[in-house]
């Protein structure tokens, strides 16, 4: 047998193999031994089992961290809580309530790993699916989890280095304690064994320092086989024997013991290691490799920046003297860097830092700080590499601040100009006017872009959003900042640039100071949102040189009245403006906040009660069924085609910030509300109309869908409520159908959102009524030969004045065949309208008829190719026709000579052909008119019927 398989050596097993054969016996599987009972056992406590029970959660969790397999941390992650779950009343016993150092930075080095995966989008795009939905349940679930451990990773992140070396001490004592139970293990009595083939291993002898030679670590080919056998049964395992060996300089202590005391006394001196470490750091890391070099050469010590990147500049000569002219030739020559490969951006920063610093120490003037303060502030902006990608949160704070003291100083000192117009040789830093190349606009709209972006980054629903959103305060204060400085400059078109930024920071924003005002409650000199959004757009409707601007404000301006009632002003912008026809050629950031206007001015309709305007401004909207991406609220997943990831990136861009949403349920249940106060009345005034047209599409489908189901419970979503309480409006229900449409879960979802939500409720239930009423009538008018007003006003709960008002407006418009008697106020019935009967055969004479119609016209057209042959137009088209088939050549010859001695006859002929062409034309113009004649005999005819059949009934 080979020693790599054996405990033992090959001397050993030669001379058991050669003394005598071993016969094998068949040995039980399980044997059973009255002195087992005297083997010690090692009971445990409670406590160590569960605290074993963690710890090896715990090592599962960073070996599964090491290969990013999410879905085995996930599930390590929910076994770890329910095995603290059950060691809490341990912890809560032993720990007085403090939870173990283990636990702590094992949650805090998950929540590390849990942020970069999450924030490294590139590598979470190469996770698998399953891996990837994975990471998103572990950070659900672990946020959700790390609320009860706020203290605890507070101290933690303080102190990191107590909480290492504490628990790496507790650890060393575990090991130590089974380090001892192994040897008393060792130092136990020989007891019987089973019986068993195996060679038993000789006892273990202490391993002696080695030399720094080879021949120590593997020995000589001319040792004897009484040498190898010695060194065999210093071993335990194969492991063992193939270790190397410790070098010359490492204490007898840190050698590596032979057998599974080796493994523990590594790990132990490998963790202590690790905590003197985190403890203390030394200030040079040559001291740190001192021992490495001298044990391995041709290793190099690099530092811990990039290879690639640049050392850093150096500063200037001690004995240099420090001018504008200096400084600004070392600015230029930091800046000279800016974008190159090689260029470390952070170090760059640090420099211009100092380099601010010692303009400040030596009093260089406002303009090479302000020079200074602007490149720090470019420099921010290209530490970010990626355009679509947000920066990081401790550079836009860095960012907020640079950008807050540069327009300070440009403020206090009017002498300093910065304009990009200033060309580089023709800067000026010592004698005032100070004239630096520059564009503070250009700054502060890229301050706002990353703003908007970062915003985007966040979860909406999380805390940290709110924090981002507290940052607008800061960035629309830098605005104003920037709109004193832009207007001391004076350049208009700088003006209407930076006018509109305040406007995209404000048009969305509800004031209700403008109704407070509108009421009288607040005096007439306060100055509202409204009249600051009017004088900012109307500077831009009068100065702008390009159009985007100024559509960009009118749609600001009219989203802006709308959100504040302003209806007919908002409405009258619109009409003004024309932007209907031309929004198509826009941008899509323009689109989008066209589709974002019409959102809300439908909206302010609806709230004034102009339901037919509400409808018009939503229908293009709602009946595209696409209305979250329209207004940039939100992707929605495709049908036909899957997008690109180009496609993907480009439309997150354009999506619009969560606390800039207009609620989509708010918007579909007004859409929806208005289509039935339209629909259903218009059904029932024609229900035997073939002809008949859908109001809304959208409310037609919803209804039909709700017609086919056999089953229907009571309503629950938003749109069930809608339908139910237009099956209720077709029955002339009122009652019904508004408290389908105003009750405690609609108001909590839909109509408690408006500001003014009782009247909006009211008016409601007054437009349900009074549509209603339009139904009733529309639907049961062949019912009666009169009704009584006062009954209808009884039963629709409405005055009699505006049930009169309803039921003349009806009968102008023709849409109610009867007549009002004032003496006795009842509404007395023609009874002009057809039974179901009459309905239907007139849907069929009208078919017919039209058929009729259709068929002729096909025959006019067949038959008119007859009359415009004349004289050569015929004989030549046959001449072609014959030429394409290719038929026999001396009939074509034959033929064309009959053409050329015809071709005077057929000149001839010409104006004979032109006469019977319009002699046909007045005679199916005759044929026409006739038919008409008859269609209105028809008419007539049933008209005296009708009279007649009245006459009758009376």
């Amino acid at each position: 047998m080979s020693r790599f398989f054996a405990g033992g050596s090959d001397s050993d097993s030669d001379s058991s193999s050669d003394s005598e054969p071993v016969i094998r016996q068949q040995v039980a599987q399980f044997t059973f031994s009255d002195e087992e009972e005297d083997v010690k056992r090692v009971v445990r406590s409670k406590k160590e089992k569960r605290y074993e029970d963690l710890s090896n959660i715990i090592k599962s969790i960073r070996n599964h961290k090491k290969i990013k397999d999410m879905s085995s941390v996930l599930t390590s992650f929910e076994e770890f809580m329910r095995a603290y779950t059950k060691a809490l009343p341990v912890v809560m016993k032993e720990e007085n309530g403090v939870t173990p150092r283990i636990v702590v930075r094992a949650l805090a080095e998950l929540e590390d790993f849990i942020n970069e995966s999450w924030d490294d989008k590139d590598s979470r795009k190469n996770l698998s699916k399953n891996n990837n939905k994975a990471l998103g349940t572990l950070r659900q679930k672990f946020r959700k989890y790390i609320k009860d451990f706020e203290s605890d990773m507070k101290r933690f992140r303080a102190a990191p280095e107590d909480f290492a070396e504490e628990e790496d001490e507790d650890e060393r004592e575990d090991e130590k304690g089974s380090d001892d139970e192994q040897e008393k293990v060792v130092v136990q009595p020989d007891v019987p064994k089973a019986v068993s083939f195996k060679k038993e291993p000789e006892k273990v002898k202490p391993v002696k320092p080695a030399d720094d030679s080879d021949s120590s670590d593997w020995g000589s080919d001319s040792d004897s086989d009484s040498t190898s056998s010695d060194e065999d049964a210093k071993y335990t395992s194969i492991r063992d024997r193939f270790l190397k060996k410790p070098e010359k300089g490492t204490d007898e202590q840190s050698a590596v013991p032979a057998g599974a005391a080796g493994d523990d006394a590594f790990k132990k001196e490998k963790k202590k290691k690790t905590g003197e470490a985190l403890k203390k750091k030394k200030p040079k890391q040559d001291e740190m490799f001192d021992e490495n070099e001298e044990e391995e050469e041709g290793w190099k010590v690099v530092n811990g920046t990039r290879s690639g990147a640049s050392e850093q500049p150096k500063m200037f000569a001690k004995d240099a003297e420090i001018d504008t002219k200096l400084v600004v030739n070392k600015l230029n020559e930091v800046m000279a860097a800016r974008g190159k490969k090689r260029t470390d951006r952070k170090m760059q920063i640090e420099f211009l830092r100092e380099l601010r610093t010692v303009a400040e120490t030596n009093n260089l003037g406002p303009a090479v700080a302000a020079k200074i303060r602007f490149n720090i502030v470019s420099a921010i902006f290209d530490y970010n590499p990626k355009v679509s990608g947000a920066m990081k949160l401790e550079h836009w704070s860095k960012l907020l601040e640079e950008i807050q003291e540069l327009l300070k100083l440009l403020l206090e000192h009017e002498d300093v100009h910065l304009s990009e117009s200033i060309l580089d040789e023709h800067e000026e830093y010592d004698t005032a006017p100070f004239k630096i190349r520059g564009c503070m606009l250009t700054a502060v709209e890229r301050l706002d872009d990353e703003f908007i972006k970062l915003l985007k980054e966040c979860d909406p629903h999380s805390n940290e959003y709110v924090d981002r959103l507290k940052d607008e305060v800061p960035v629309t204060g830098i605005i104003e900042q920037v709109v004193t400085y832009v207007e001391r400059l004076g350049n208009e078109m700088e003006i209407c640039r930076i006018y509109l930024r305040k406007i995209d920071h404000l048009y969305y924003k509800f004031d209700p100071n403008v109704l407070k005002k509108r009421k009288g409650q607040l005096p007439p000199n306060t100055i509202t949102s409204v009249e600051e959004m009017d004088k900012l757009c109307r500077y831009i409707y009068a100065k702008d040189q390009t159009d985007r601007l100024r559509t960009r404000a009118i749609l600001s301006h009219i989203f802006h009245h709308a959100l504040h009632d302003n209806w007919f002003q908002a409405r009258d912008l619109v009409l003004m403006s024309h932007l209907q026809e031309t929004i198509h050629h826009s941008d899509p950031a323009t689109q989008i906040l066209y589709n974002r206007m019409m959102a809300n001015l439908g909206l302010c309709a609806f709230r004034h009660g102009n339901i037919k305007d509400a409808h018009l401004c939503l229908v293009d909207l709602m009946m595209t069924s696409k209305p979250k991406e329209l207004l940039a609220q939100g992707l929605v997943p495709q049908r036909q085609h899957e997008r690109s990831l180009e496609q993907e990136k480009i439309e997150k861009q354009r999506q619009m910030p969560f606390h800039m949403h207009i609620n989509l349920e708010l918007l579909e249940c007004v859409y929806l509300v208005s289509a039935m106060l339209l629909e259903i009345p218009y059904m029932a005034a024609h229900e035997f109309d073939a002809r008949r047209r859908m109001i809304s599409k959208t409310f037609y489908q919803q209804l039909r869908s709700s017609e086919r189901q056999s089953l229907v419970g009571p309503p629950e979503s938003m749109r069930e409520h809608v339908v139910a309480a237009a099956k209720a409006m077709r029955h002339g229900d009122w009652n019904a159908c508004a408290n389908f449409i105003v009750n405690k879960k609609m108001n909590v979802k839909v109509w408690d959102l408006f500001y003014e939500a009782n009247r909006v409720r009211e008016m409601m239930v007054k437009f349900i009524k009074e549509e209603s009423l339009r139904t009733y009538l529309f639907t049961y008018s062949n019912v009666f030969a009169s009704i009584s007003v006062p009954h209808l006003a009884d039963m629709f709960k409405l005055p009699k004045s505006k049930v009169h008002s309803l039921i003349s407006k009806m009968i102008i418009n023709e849409e109610l065949m009867a007549s009002l008697d004032d003496p006795t106020e009842t509404i007395v019935m023609h009874r002009s309208e057809p039974s179901r009967l009459q309905a239907l055969s007139m849907q069929l004479a009208d078919k017919v008829t039209n058929l009729v119609d259709a068929n002729e016209r096909i025959f006019e057209m067949k038959q008119g190719n007859f009359f415009q042959r004349g004289g050569n137009q015929g004989y030549n088209r046959d001449r072609q026709n014959y030429r394409n088939q290719n038929q026999n050549q001396n009939w074509n010859n034959n033929r064309r000579q009959d053409n050329r001695n015809r071709g005077n006859r057929g000149n001839q002929n010409r104006g004979e052909g032109r006469e019977q062409r319009e002699h046909h034309r007045d005679h199916h113009r005759d044929q026409r008119e006739h038919r008409e004649h008859q269609r209105e005999y028809r008419e007539q005819r049933e008209q005296m019927r009708n009279v007649e059949y009245q006459n009758k009934a009376e």
